[in-house]
């Protein structure tokens, strides 16, 4: 059976002959092929055909603006999207809402939602499988890894080209050994330019592909200027951009074959935006010269689509994968996050007319532009939408996962054929792909439950009364439609004509109410989805760290040498003060032979501590270096190898810090000097002084704004230098004064050098040069921060 209509019968429970009837007339193309070319003998299916539903485009361009935010494409970019939403006084009466029809196709604005976490890495896989990546997802920004689930783009890949019956592929005349010719057509080829993320993603998928890297957020134009240099290349061979008849290449050798290669989906990511976010932030000058350049460069390819033969179809999809707040960074759930723009432009080919605009003007639909006193208005479409409306335009199976629902006003009439029914009609199309669409959605929802206890069974049983009510409506508009059919067949309805008949067999009101209840259904699956898979259960949360803390009590008597009972016995027990600490932890308090010096007792002769609160401080010690080993991979490990800054970084930062000093402080303060073996003042305040740096770390939080990655950095007070290096300073000070005596000139040294390189970095990051970025003094500190901790740990 095929794929769709098996879909249909057995989510939405429509007969046999109810899918018969739509595949005879067009709605539905999973048809039988009856050779490899894609010939068919059933002539309804001789063009444009998909494999669930007809194709509406021949190709397709999605221009990727990292992080362009929705003011930015409203309202800075006048040469590309401006100019076809808000034209000319004298063509603003042909513009209804959003969408202008100005003589170079038809566009239209929206606010693209993203889900948070808003990281590229997770917003690709969004807006390519249609799921939803969440914060537990987010280690796929460190570097990459390839996606397994079904998409779009695997689908262009793996389906085979005859089942979409593309009449526009490019066809190669060679000559053969024999003198005579040959003819074969030559699939279409996937092609993409900009950031590497893509292919972390899609290593394969891409057969022309150019890669560039994405790391250095402070270099501002090599991977748009390596885009803007393949772009022209790749828009040159988009299937449908010429002639048809300029399609077919006569050749006689492989060279030209070479040379003609045609793409069916073009993909370009540019990066300057996003980049000039994090540098210099969005209300720099920086950013009004990246808006421009992307500006030109999307007028002049509107402008080539624009240029396509009235025969073809071809679809712009300009969009930001996030937006980004007013410091420049992105990564959380804010308004300014969260609402990228997209801009939809099809070329004039396409025929985009809505059989309802008229019926809904009647009806008195407000339109941006009759907004008394407002900006015009804009709809509203979550970024997984995109996916199952991708799937259509270029007649693809809706990828198994996903839970978005299809944006009607985006399907332009199916491509060509000589489809009997229904071709001209865009919502009775609208309610067959919505049905499949919500029958896809039911399907992945339904087996998931099977497997998983995720989904709460009364939020399955209300979304399965609210899919079978839409489809006792979608059953009954086509029951309504082939009964009108037939009585037109057997000559019941006489004086009516063919087109009038037509219009009689596909009711729209009934077609548009299976269309309302289906969207519904889907929104109400996405946002299942959203409340299982992307938000936090607190309570388990809160039940997760009792159980460790209990676990945590449980293990201490299994720990080696009873620490349970020796952090009783540093109670009663006195003797250390922070010298003593360095000296045992140096290996100084071994004898001339190697072994300890003890006596009777059980004390340390030489440090005159117990020997089982040595060996206590021992495991206190080799904690805090698992620890700051730990953060330190995290930090500059990790999150060093990120395409996108995660929000709020700092604090991540101040929160480890704590940590440590805390797991320090605890230590200190358990060995803490007796009266036997008085403790120096700086004794005293070592033991202080880790608890005063945790208390400043989390006041840092509420006092200190601005931080390392801020473009905004010289405008903030703490950052000033007269405080910045005079904290600095004051911190060296206090290294020197209370640290020195327990620690060894080594140590001392490796800390001074940090300090010094971090300040040099700072320096560095303050200045207007845009090659100064403070990269090499920062990695020189970061080494010095190594070392320190790899003497640490040599130390153990």
């Amino acid at each position: 059976d095929s794929a769709a209509g098996t879909l249909l019968q057995s989510a939405l429970g429509l007969k046999e002959e109810d899918v018969e009837f739509l595949r005879h007339t067009g709605f539905l193309s999973d048809h039988h092929l009856d050779d490899d070319n894609g010939n068919n003998n059933n002539n309804n299916h001789n063009m444009g055909a998909g494999c669930w539903v007809p194709r509406r485009v021949d190709s397709m361009a999605i221009l990727v603006v990292d992080a362009l935010r929705f003011d930015f494409a409203r309202d800075h970019l006048p040469l590309s999207v401006g100019s076809r939403l808000f034209p000319s006084e004298k063509k603003k009466k042909a513009t209804d809402n959003n969408i202008s029809s100005s003589g170079r196709g038809v566009s239209k604005l929206y606010r693209f939602v993203a889900d948070p976490p808003t990281v590229t890495m997770q917003r690709l896989k969004g807006l390519t499988t249609g799921g939803l990546p969440t914060f537990a997802d987010i280690s796929g920004s460190f570097g990459g890894a390839s996606i397994d689930e079904d998409s779009w783009v695997e689908q262009l890949k793996e389906v085979p080209w005859e089942r979409r019956h593309h009449q526009r592929s490019t066809t190669i005349m060679t000559t053969t050994t024999g003198g005579g010719d040959g003819t074969k057509k030559k699939k279409p080829q996937l092609a993409f330019v900009g950031d590497d993320t893509w292919v972390d993603l899609f290593p394969t998928q891409f057969d022309d592909c150019h890669p560039f890297p994405s790391f250095n957020t402070r270099d501002l134009d090599t991977v748009d200027n390596g885009c803007l240099e393949h772009l022209p290349r790749l828009l040159d061979g988009l299937v449908g951009l010429k002639k048809h008849g300029e399609d077919e290449i006569l050749s006689t050798n492989s060279q030209t074959s070479e040379n003609s290669t045609s793409f069916e989906l073009i993909v370009a990511h540019f990066l300057g935006v996003d980049h000039v976010g994090h540098t210099y932030g969005p209300n720099n000058p920086h950013m009004e010269g990246k808006l421009h350049q992307m500006d030109v460069m999307l007028s002049n390819t509107l402008d080539r689509i624009d240029d396509a033969p009235t025969d073809s179809c071809i679809a712009a999809l300009v969009l930001g994968d996030h937006g980004m707040t007013e410091d420049g960074n992105h990564g959380g759930g804010t308004e300014e996050e969260v609402n990228a723009g997209l801009f939809v432009h099809f070329s004039p080919g396409c025929d985009t007319t809505d059989d309802d605009d008229d019926e809904a003007k009647a009806d008195g639909v407000v339109k941006g532009d009759e907004i008394p006193g407002s900006a015009r208005a804009f709809d509203s479409i979550h970024q997984i939408d995109l996916v199952p409306t991708i799937s259509f335009l270029l007649g693809l199976p809706v990828p198994y996962a996903n839970i978005g629902g299809l944006v009607p006003d985006l399907l332009p009439a199916p491509r060509g054929g000589s489809l009997s029914f229904g071709s001209s009609h865009s919502t009775p199309h609208a309610a067959v792909a919505l049905a499949l669409n919500a029958a896809q959605v039911w399907n992945y929802l339904h087996t998931y439950s099977q497997t998983s206890r995720d989904l709460p069974m009364d939020r399955m049983r209300e979304l399965k009364d609210s899919l079978d009510g839409a489809a006792i409506v979608f059953r009954d508009a086509i029951s309504h439609s082939r009964k009108m059919r037939k009585e037109s067949e057997e000559g019941e309805t006489n004086g009516i004509s063919s087109e009038g008949g037509e219009d009689l067999y596909f009711d729209s009101s009934s077609y548009r109410q299976a269309c309302g209840l289906f969207k519904l259904f889907l929104a109400e699956s996405t946002d299942l989805g959203k409340r299982v898979w992307t938000q936090f259960n607190e309570g388990g949360m809160m039940i997760g760290i009792g159980i460790l803390a209990v676990a945590w009590f449980v293990a201490v008597p299994l720990w080696k040498g009873n620490i349970r009972n020796d952090i009783v016995g540093t109670l009663f027990y006195r003797g250390w003060s922070p010298e003593n600490d360095a000296h045992y932890s140096d290996g100084k308090n071994q004898g001339n032979n190697g072994s300890t010096k003890e006596n009777i007792n059980g004390y340390n002769d030489e440090l005159g501590l117990p020997l089982s609160l040595q060996t206590t401080l021992w495991s206190f010690r080799r904690l805090e270096v698992m620890a700051a080993v730990l953060f330190m991979i995290f930090q500059c490990g990790v999150l060093t190898f990120s395409n996108s800054y995660i929000d709020h970084e700092q604090e991540i930062v101040m929160f480890f810090l704590s940590i440590l000093c805390l797991l320090i402080f605890r230590r200190w303060y358990f060995a803490a000097s007796d009266t036997q073996h008085a403790p120096t003042s700086a004794g005293n305040g070592a033991v202080c002084l880790p608890l005063i740096v945790a208390l400043c770390s989390r006041m840092n939080d509420v006092l200190v704004t601005g931080h390392g990655l801020d473009p905004s950095l010289r405008l903030h007070t703490a950052h000033h230098p007269i405080v910045f290096l005079s904290s600095l300073i004051l911190l060296t000070m206090l290294r020197m004064r209370w640290l020195s005596p327990s620690s060894n000139k080594l140590e001392t040294s490796i800390d001074m050098v940090a300090a010094i390189c971090l300040a040099a970095s700072w320096w560095e990051k303050r200045t207007l040069d845009q090659s100064r970025n403070g990269f090499i003094a920062a990695r020189f500190a970061m080494a010095a921060v190594f070392v320190g901790v790899a003497h640490s740990l040599y130390s153990l």
